[in-house]
């Protein structure tokens, strides 16, 4: 199991280096931005600009993919992107929904193939 998840503690410090410290600029930007009009065309062009970048993010890591993602087929990387985004267009736009189920394609694949 621990060849398959990797080193716990590289996890821990990953979480504690990254995860906390964006999570206080979250804090902050839900305190300030708490009274902007989400309908106004700035934060309209920021919303495009953002969903550009993830798309671009997206496509690079499935034609190019990374690391460890490399091992994983093609077809299973591809098969996991139209799984989430089946379920995040079913479950009524769940961002959530979508991203645990593309994860759990992607591992069921990757622990099938082996």
């Amino acid at each position: 199991m621990s060849d398959f998840i990797g080193d716990w503690h590289a996890l821990v410090i990953l979480f504690v280096a990254g995860v906390i410290p964006n999570q206080i600029w979250r804090m902050l930007g839900l305190w300030f931005g708490g009274g902007i009009d989400e309908g106004s065309e700035l934060l309209v062009w920021v919303r495009a600009v953002a969903t550009a970048i993830l798309a671009g993010v997206i496509a690079q890591i499935l034609v190019q993919p990374p690391g460890a993602l490399a091992s994983v087929p093609g077809w299973l990387r591809y098969s996991a992107v139209v799984a989430g985004f089946a379920v995040f267009m079913l479950s009524r736009k769940s961002i959530f929904a979508g991203v645990i189920s593309g994860e759990i394609v992607m591992l069921s694949g990757k622990w099938w193939l082996g």
